[in-house]
């Protein structure tokens, strides 16, 4: 039987999700930075420190490209990181005390705090990183990323996706601690206000670095 045009168009838009699921983490992490330009998500996080010591948090970020993200641990202590794409700004709510860099000279530091930097990039991952497939685990795609330049705080970092969104990210630092994302929701391009990404410190708090203003 010959298929007409349309036909053929038809099985193609159904065969799509099919053609997305069998995707390898390169090809989905490709989709996801040429797609993404805003992002929200909630999370939950697992770092282990190299002696094993264990500590859980969960919380939510959003970003937009380039380089703003929001990055908010909600428990079992409450500490943000707001990148407005000029400065970076870290406030400890329990120390009452804000510190915040040029977001150039914190690039290597939020990254090893917050892989929002990463997600909230440019795009340019393979200019910066060694990218590697690592098949297909529990129908999560997983692609490990390596550094290319020697001056980061992280040896390396794997990256899991599921219909080209990720699902989970894996740090590990030049000291042996491993940090563990889980998203647990992961919205694409919603719409996000700008004062999402603008950090005034609280009255009373400590402030720390280049400025005591928001961006």
């Amino acid at each position: 039987m010959k298929l007409t045009r349309a036909s053929l168009a038809i099985l193609t838009l159904a065969l799509l999700p099919v053609l997305s699921a069998f995707a390898g983490g390169i090809d989905q992490l490709k989709i996801f930075l040429a797609d993404t330009k805003t992002a929200s998500a909630t999370f939950s996080q697992v770092v282990v420190s190299k002696s094993g010591k264990k500590q859980v948090s969960s919380g939510t970020m959003a970003f937009v490209r380039p380089d703003k993200f929001r990055w908010s641990y909600e428990t079992p202590y409450q500490q943000l990181l707001v990148s407005d794409g000029v400065k970076l700004w870290s406030y400890d709510k329990d120390l009452e005390q804000v510190t915040v860099k040029k977001l150039g000279d914190a690039m290597g530091a939020a990254i090893g705090s917050s892989p929002a930097a990463l997600l909230a990039g440019d795009g340019a991952i393979e200019k910066n990183f060694t990218l590697t497939e690592r098949g297909v685990v529990d129908g999560i795609a997983i692609v490990d990323a390596v550094p290319k330049g020697k001056d980061t705080t992280f040896a390396s970092m794997r990256i899991g996706f599921v219909d080209n969104l990720p699902r989970l990210m894996e740090v590990r630092d030049n000291f042996g601690q491993v940090t563990t994302l889980s998203f647990t929701t992961f919205t694409r391009n919603p719409a996000l206000p700008a004062s999402t990404f603008k950090f005034v410190p609280p009255k009373g708090v400590d402030v720390v670095g280049d400025s005591g203003r928001g961006g």
